[in-house]
């Protein structure tokens, strides 16, 4: 081989040697940027997620939310101011039986169980209407969320008629469906609908459950609360026959049997 020859081959190689060079050289500038470019996407989904977490914190919930509607939505057969006088009866039943309940409440649940039923027969019979105020300081007292659900969902029951809302208000109050105090099932709103599939007027009444699921009346659920708030009664189930408060034979605590219930009534109807 000439020395020429020689030379040209060597130069060559080099050639092949710096070409292949420059080509690794070019991937690993490639592949390096591609790094920098995944780990600016990983610090920015990262501080998104922060950020998403931070303003879904910050969120008011649904219940705040409803709080500072300035708009009521106030059922169907209600009255007065934000719709939080909601009497049940006929229009001529001279007298009216205020009823304080919490949804929660267990000793309200034994009331309604024991009394329920006879308090639905007086007011069809016109003995007299009945007063509904709805409370949810359990909700404050055992943290939860299950008085405000209930009373809302009172609220849309309410909205398909008076006697559906009864009716509800007993099934929900029933040994087989109140739950113990602690148990927050009221809170669920498939539980509430559930219970009302027990009533005909609202099994399966889309606009019902809609009203339920959206929380139409949440805001309502919290001025009738309130109305509650201010007006002076410590506990639950709390009953007055135009305002004078209806108790045992205790004199001081509520009417809790059927026998009690119905002597108490009695002399209320008759002062």
């Amino acid at each position: 081989m000439s020395a020429r020859n020689n030379q040209a081959n060597k130069a060559a190689a080099r050639e092949r040697l710096r070409a292949e060079r420059e080509r690794q050289a070019k991937k690993d500038r490639t592949r390096r940027q591609l790094i920098v470019a995944l780990s600016i996407v990983g610090v920015l989904a990262v501080a998104g997620g922060v950020g998403y977490g931070v303003m879904q914190a910050n969120k008011p919930s649904a219940w705040e939310a409803a709080k500072n509607e300035k708009q009521i939505t106030a059922p169907a057969n209600t009255e007065g101011k934000d719709g939080t006088t909601v009497v049940v009866g006929k229009k001529d039943a001279k007298k009216t039986l205020e009823l304080y309940e919490d949804s929660r409440c267990p000793v309200c649940a034994t009331f309604e169980q024991a009394n329920g039923e006879t308090i639905v027969k007086d007011v069809d019979a016109g003995k007299y209407k009945v007063k509904y105020i709805g409370a949810t300081f359990i909700d404050t007292t055992i943290p939860g969320e299950g008085s405000r659900n209930a009373l809302s969902a009172l609220g849309a029951a309410l909205d398909v008629s008076p006697e559906a809302f009864l009716e509800y208000k007993g099934a929900l109050y029933s040994q087989k469906n109140h739950p113990e105090e602690q148990d927050d099932k009221f809170a669920k709103d498939d539980y509430l609908i559930k219970v009302a599939d027990e009533v005909d007027a609202l099994k399966g009444n889309k606009k019902f459950q809609q009203n339920v699921q959206n929380g139409t009346f949440d805001a309502w659920a919290l001025k009738m609360s309130d109305t509650f708030d201010k007006s002076g009664v410590k506990g639950t189930p709390t009953l007055k026959m135009d305002g004078k408060k209806v108790t045992g034979s205790d004199g001081e605590n509520p009417p809790m049997t059927s026998a009690e219930f119905k002597t108490a009534i009695d002399k209320a109807l008759k002062a």
